[in-house]
């Protein structure tokens, strides 16, 4: 959005987007193809070991496990197989299911995470490894000969009595191991399968499907004299381990909160819960949306929105708090839907969520639909906790909610370190002497909201700019000054001057969405009573402040550095002392949006007006997006300075208004 606030490196929302996964689909394909291969000739080298001098050993072990099995009272395996061998029927069909489906059901599995789970397919891909590799190792150093192959013990080996053609165990396939017993890796690999389709929440028909299989897989391994039954219990602990061990190899090392993060964490208050987000407006005249149908589109993208699966661990008083996957998404808490009686009733509902603070035992974001603001449209509220990521990057995550889905970012970052350095020196000097406190504005200090929203055209805002040789930043800052002229009265504590912050954005052009790369600097707004277009020039004086990038460079250095090396109890009391009404009295912010149509769940967008967080002990905060020509504002209020915030942001429209109607 051209001509709103902002340095020259804050970027539009759509740049702002991290692509999860960089790599083309072929190319991973043929990476899990050749994964493939090496196995299968891991394999291959197995089944080359000498069997002269294997056989005896095999032998005895075989023997071994069956005479344990007789102590135990186990040995299923004769009467079993003794029934099979006189069914010429069922005795072909378990050959062949011996042969294929265990192959099939693993096979299938991995190519459907692949597809529908890429999330899970790496750490299901690598237990399946791990599994083999466990097998082939036993079968190498543990070699069993299986029941088929003792036939003086009474076993009959179906496969050569019914002349299945291919079944394992037939010439056609006499290269294989015949030693490869111990565990069982068609009890194992169909074990694995259902143990990665119960990590997926598979649907419950196909979980039980796949317990049949299992069970049946068992008896044929049996029956057919390829195995032990203890053959398949060992095969359990060998699942096991390698789901533990490719979780754990998957499992990164926790995602510490970085210092820009904690600053938000640690200035939050039970009086100024600090959550940010947008009330987006969608045109529903044509495609309804609900509840499911945004608990839909998230599941869908759930993979590239690493906070929605996320939540904070604190770790005790001296160590930042990290980030760690949350088991499952409570999907009734985190996206909701209810009604509201038209648009007071809408930015009713967004001020109650607004006081609520997003708790911190889960993912800390919310989605409200709400329906009934206005005819043929739906308001979807979205929140998330500051601690994520600042204005640009929740706009960015809301973006790749929508269609179409966001370009990712191409181009170079340019380095300056030089000037860089230089602007931080000069701005260091110049914050040492912006230190005087502000004068106070009215407040109430609880965690009550008033809420309120307003969309002119952006091109009437720049207009007025142009107008006074002003540009939008300056006309915004302006029309709020001139709307707390008006609202608020010198006799209920209205000073001469308000001092806001005016949050700009630090974020280098395709960097991930989350974390916070937002500095602040602050601009004295005088609030008199003087005529609007006095109050804009002076404005516009004092907010070349903004343009210099001196204070801005700064602001972040200190910002970051401060959260870098100051022990998590100094850097916590920093931020409450830097971010509170102790030094500024208002919020004053604005975000670049997307400059097309986008849709949710099917429904273009008509509007988003942003919910910015109210700092502690201050006592409002405005926010405008820019959205397809229009210029959305969003404005939370602490109750002290105005019970009805309507009434604020209809003075913001009046001055706006009267500049345009000005002089010319």
């Amino acid at each position: 959005m051209r001509g709103t606030m902002g340095t020259q490196e804050a970027v539009t929302a759509r740049d702002a987007v991290f692509t999860p996964d960089a790599q083309g689909p072929s190319l991973r394909v043929r990476r899990e193809l050749l994964v493939g291969l090496l196995l299968f000739a891991l394999y291959a080298l197995v089944t080359r070991l000498p069997e002269g001098g294997r056989t005896a050993t095999a032998r005895a072990h075989g023997e071994a496990i069956f005479n344990l099995e007789k102590a135990l009272h186990l040995d299923v395996e004769l009467g079993l197989n003794g029934w099979l061998a006189n069914q010429s029927v069922l005795r072909v069909l378990a050959n062949y299911e011996y042969a294929i489906t265990y192959i099939a059901s693993a096979l299938a599995l991995l190519v459907w995470l692949f597809i529908r789970h890429p999330e899970r397919y790496r750490t299901a891909r690598n237990a399946f490894i791990l599994l083999n590799l466990g097998g082939l190792a036993t079968f190498a150093l543990y070699p069993v000969m299986p029941p088929r192959l003792m036939p003086d013990l009474g076993f009959i080996d179906t496969v050569m009595q019914g002349r299945t053609w291919g079944s394992w165990g037939s010439p056609l396939v006499e290269h294989a191991d015949k030693f490869a017993a111990v565990p069982s890796l068609h009890m194992g690999w169909t074990l694995w399968v259902g143990v990665e389709l119960a990590r997926v929440n598979a649907k419950r028909w196909v979980q039980v499907l796949n317990a049949v299989h299992v069970l049946v897989t068992l008896y044929v391994i049996l029956a057919t004299a390829n195995h032990y039954i203890l053959d398949a219990v060992i095969a359990v602990p060998y699942v096991f381990a390698a789901v533990f061990v490719a979780e754990r190899i998957a499992r990164p090392a926790p995602v510490r909160a970085e210092g820009p993060d904690a600053f938000f964490l640690a200035v939050e208050t039970p009086e100024a819960p600090q959550q940010a987000g947008g009330v987006i407006m969608l045109d529903t005249s044509r495609k309804d949306v609900g509840r499911d149908d945004l608990v839909r589109v998230i599941g869908e993208r759930l993979g590239g929105l690493p906070r929605f699966r996320q939540r904070l661990v604190r770790r005790g008083r001296w160590r930042r708090p990290v980030w760690r996957d949350n088991r499952r998404v409570d999907w009734d808490w985190h996206v909701t839907e209810r009604r509201v009686d038209g648009m007071p009733g809408l930015r009713a509902a967004v001020a109650e969520l607004q006081s609520q603070a997003l708790p911190l035992d889960r993912p800390p974001w919310r989605m409200v639909a709400l329906k009934g603001a206005e005819p043929g449209r739906t308001a979807v509220v979205y929140l998330m906790h500051h601690v994520v990521a600042d204005g640009v990057g929740i706009v960015a995550q809301a973006v790749y909610l929508m269609d179409p889905p966001p370009e990712p970012f191409t181009g170079r970052v340019p380095r300056r370190p030089f000037r860089k350095a230089l602007a931080t020196v000069i701005g260091l000097g110049q914050l040492a002497v912006d230190v005087a406190p502000p004068d106070r504005l009215p407040a109430a200090g609880t965690s009550e909201r008033r809420f309120s929203t307003m969309h002119l055209p952006l091109a009437t805002v720049r207009d007025v700019g142009r107008r006074y040789g002003a540009r939008v930043t300056d006309v915004v800052l302006c029309a709020v000054a001139g709307a707390l002229n008006r609202v608020v009265s010198e006799e209920d504590g209205r000073p001469g001057t308000c001092r806001v912050a005016v949050p700009l954005m630090m974020r280098p052009p395709g960097s991930a969405m989350v974390g916070n790369h937002t500095t602040a600097v602050m601009v004295d707004l005088p609030i008199g009573k003087m005529s609007e277009t006095d109050r804009l020039a002076l404005i516009s004086k004092r907010s070349r402040v903004l343009r210099s990038g001196t204070r801005a460079q700064a602001a972040w250095t200190v910002m970051w550095q401060a959260g870098r090396l100051m022990p998590a109890p100094l850097h916590a009391r920093f931020a409450r002392m830097a971010y509170s009404g102790r030094f500024l009295q208002g919020t004053v912010s604005s975000l670049p949006g997307p400059d097309k149509t986008l849709r949710l769940a099917g429904a273009p967008l008509t509007a988003v007006y942003p919910i910015v967080p109210i700092a502690p002990g201050t006592a409002f905060a405005i926010a405008g997006l820019g959205v397809d020509r229009e210029l959305c504002f969003g404005l939370s209020l602490d109750p002290g300075l105005a019970d009805d915030a309507d009434v604020l942001m209809d003075a913001v429209r009046d001055v706006i208004e009267e500049l345009r109607d000005g002089p010319e």
